[in-house]
């Protein structure tokens, strides 16, 4: 994790560095078991193939969380998240590398919270995809 990120460090319209995942069955299947979310469309292509997927795709949350990952690792104190709202808006299959990315919208002197405009991508076939788009996170720091 990085060094504690300090309110007077960032300006509005900085972005965070990227940070990339390539999605596996086995984070998937460790990411159920923490869950409970046991869903088969998560872990059983035939049940995935059978409502139209190609295989078993990532949980929501999953993506949501790396983005929070990101976030925390930027700003090196993950209590320093105090919200996150995020859309979801595509699905995430095996094997593709799930960017997390975010850039800062505004700052709040007076309570020392940054709100950040967040997002997840994906290159599917040459093509950008945003699995989270529309969405947002909000640090208090120091």
């Amino acid at each position: 994790m990085a060094a504690r990120l300090r309110f007077d460090d960032v300006a509005v319209g900085d972005q965070i560095r990227p940070l990339s995942k390539v999605v596996r069955r086995e984070d998937v299947k460790a990411y159920a078991d923490a869950s409970g979310d046991q869903n088969p469309l998560h872990q059983d292509d035939a049940f995935a193939r059978s409502v139209g997927f190609p295989g078993i795709i990532a949980h929501g949350m999953f993506s949501m969380a790396h983005v929070a990952k990101a976030v925390t690792d930027w700003v090196g104190d993950p209590g320093a998240l105090k919200t996150i709202d995020v859309q979801f808006r595509a699905v995430v299959f095996m094997d593709e590398t799930l960017v997390a990315r975010a850039e800062v919208a505004s700052k709040d002197k007076d309570t020392r919270r940054v709100r950040l405009k967040v997002w997840a991508e994906v290159d599917r076939a040459g093509e950008r995809v945003l699995p989270i788009k529309n969405s947002e996170a909000e640090v208090e720091l120091p």
